[in-house]
């Protein structure tokens, strides 16, 4: 028996609300995504993000239901994306730090150790800087701004209709799915602000392919390649709420760690320095909250890009099929 076909409002054009929009427009549903801001992605945690779709090196600080989903969420992500770079994590540590890499590699599965003649296959320009790393292999990355494009263009595509410049009031449809982010604090009193801040360089010294992970005591650095040597440098994760501009201190950290990784990194131009809010709840794993005919998708933490596909399947289901597994349906604690 075919599925009732539902008329659905999605609350924030981020990329859960997308994800949210595209799955449920391709099931048949009528869809509305709603935004406030007027243009696209500029007042997202995603338009920040590193999308890096790394499962195996999430689990490292996370939870393991991460990984079991974002294992799914990363072949959603190959499958219907011809945008996503399938090459790989690199990751690294300076020799002083070697017990950071042995204790990451304890820590995850789905790498294999990589020697220094094998580096120099991977990434000629790292190879010689660096004697041992470890590969995961089906790992992958994606330019958010050009992912959450792509999805915007198949929502459209697919009939829904797209409103941006306002704000939400109410919908009259079946259900309303709120995937504000951070902004529906006042409505999911446990949900909290964890500030992220990253770089963007660009430099035709250094080629990368892959994203790399420089492993450090105090936090490790990511440099993920957006193509044409453009880089996005991140490492922070600060328990703070405040949305101003980049500290001093993170800046210090992160660029010196690019310098560290590459010394042509310290001719690279800076394009820009941003902060933003990542919303999370206690545990740092997502909850789906169905009040009635208002369901809430949030607390995505560091893991939007890599989780906002299942999720979009998960809330799909739910609403066709009443299904509620992995245990996140329900209020957060």
């Amino acid at each position: 028996m075919k599925s009732k076909k539902l008329k659905i409002t999605i609350v924030g054009a981020g990329i859960t609300g997308l994800w949210q929009a595209f799955e449920l427009a391709y099931r048949g549903h009528a869809v509305h995504l709603v935004e406030q801001t007027p243009t696209p992605f500029t007042s997202t945690a995603s338009q920040l993000a590193g999308a890096m779709l790394a499962p195996y090196c999430e689990r490292e600080g996370g939870d393991p239901i991460i990984q079991e989903l974002g294992l799914r969420g990363l072949e959603i992500w190959k499958r219907m994306c011809p945008k996503v770079a399938a090459n790989g994590t690199l990751v690294l540590a300076q020799p002083r730090d070697r017990g950071e890499l042995l204790r990451f590699a304890l820590r995850t599965s789905g790498h294999r150790r990589i020697d220094a003649a094998e580096l120099v296959e991977l990434e000629p320009d790292l190879g010689h800087r660096f004697t041992e790393g470890l590969l995961y292999p089906s790992e992958a990355h994606i330019e958010p701004g050009a992912a959450m494009a792509l999805l915007l263009e198949r929502v459209r595509r697919l009939g829904a209709e797209v409103t941006f410049g306002q704000t939400f009031h109410g919908s009259d449809g079946d259900y309303t799915i709120d995937c504000r982010g951070y902004a529906a604090r006042k409505e999911l009193v446990s949900l909290r602000g964890v500030r992220g801040e990253r770089a963007i360089v660009q430099t035709p010294e250094i080629e990368l392919r892959r994203t790399v992970r420089l492993l450090h005591p105090r936090f490790p650095l990511y440099i993920v390649p957006w193509g044409t040597g453009t880089y996005m440098l991140g490492a922070t994760m600060i328990e703070s709420e405040e949305a101003g501009p980049v500290t001093l201190r993170s800046a210090l950290d992160l660029l010196g760690l690019a310098y560290a990784l590459h010394p042509a990194f310290g001719e690279a131009r800076l394009v820009s320095f941003d902060a933003g809010i990542r919303p999370a709840f206690a545990d740092n794993i997502p909850k789906i909250v169905v009040r009635d005919r208002h369901i809430h998708v949030n607390g995505l933490y560091r893991h939007g890009f890599l989780l906002a596909p299942i999720l979009a399947e998960l809330v799909a289901n739910y609403l066709e099929e009443g299904a509620k597994p992995y245990g996140l349906f329900g209020e957060p604690r």
